[in-house]
């Protein structure tokens, strides 16, 4: 598997016949390549909310590459209502089988909502984790925990699903800082790699990943990476 952080929680993932792109908020003022390219291919969209800085700029990108958007069911509901068809809603518990993986959509303690222009804030459904797992016996599971607060059932997550492959936020604050979530790391998965996200992008957040990797650095066999905005990286299942 390639994959490639573009800042904040925005990931694309490269493996068999599919190109999937998380969370794809590209304009987050940390990425400054070229945003056409990055996303040319997509096959499909996966999204954990329905904040600004998560959905990004999954209608245009959809329209443009044709790729399948994955949302919670209401979430999904706004997306078509912006013109994108096609569409695979889902909710808490559920997996879908799409092309060569399964994704399963797993609950996550924030929040989901727009603000429309007109101050109006309108529900778009609830947040949510992904699981996304490749056919491929040495494609790497990986799951994606969206913003989110600690969780007990996270031990659960781990047991059932065995991700190889954490996508983490760390930015307090909106999510777990950098403490709660290499606590969560530390006893509740057995991850093979950590990526930290959800940081260094806006000043409300903590601006590096520095914390966190110190507190992870005795936890043997998980490596943390953080890697270079834009710059692709391999990972094994």
């Amino acid at each position: 598997m390639r994959i490639t952080w573009y800042g904040h929680s925005a990931f694309k993932l490269v493996f068999g016949e599919s190109v999937v792109l998380i969370d794809p908020f590209l304009d987050n003022g940390v990425f400054e390549g070229d945003r056409t390219a990055a996303t040319e291919g997509a096959t499909h969209i996966l999204l954990t909310h329905g904040h600004f800085d998560h959905v990004g700029e999954t209608v245009e990108i959809a329209k443009r590459t044709g790729a399948t958007v994955v949302a919670d069911f209401d979430l999904a509901q706004w997306i078509g209502a912006q013109g994108v068809e096609k569409l695979e809603p889902m909710n808490t518990g559920g997996s879908i089988k799409l092309g060569d993986f399964k994704v399963t959509m797993l609950q996550a303690f924030h929040s989901s909502a727009k603000l429309l222009d007109n101050g109006v804030s309108i529900d778009l459904g609830d947040p949510h984790g992904l699981i996304v797992a490749p056919d491929g016996e040495d494609e790497p599971v990986v799951y994606a925990m969206g913003d989110t607060g600690i969780f007990g059932d996270m031990k659960l997550i781990n047991e059932l699903w065995a991700p190889n492959i954490g996508f983490v936020p760390i930015g307090d604050r909106f999510t777990m800082g950098a403490k709660t979530a290499a606590y969560a790391c530390r006893h509740f998965f057995d991850f093979d790699l950590v990526v930290p996200c959800h940081y260094g992008t806006f000043p409300l957040l903590d601006p590096s990943a520095e914390r966190f990797t110190e507190l992870m650095d005795s936890v043997r066999g998980t490596t943390v990476k953080v890697p270079e905005v834009g710059v692709e990286f391999e990972a094994e299942g």
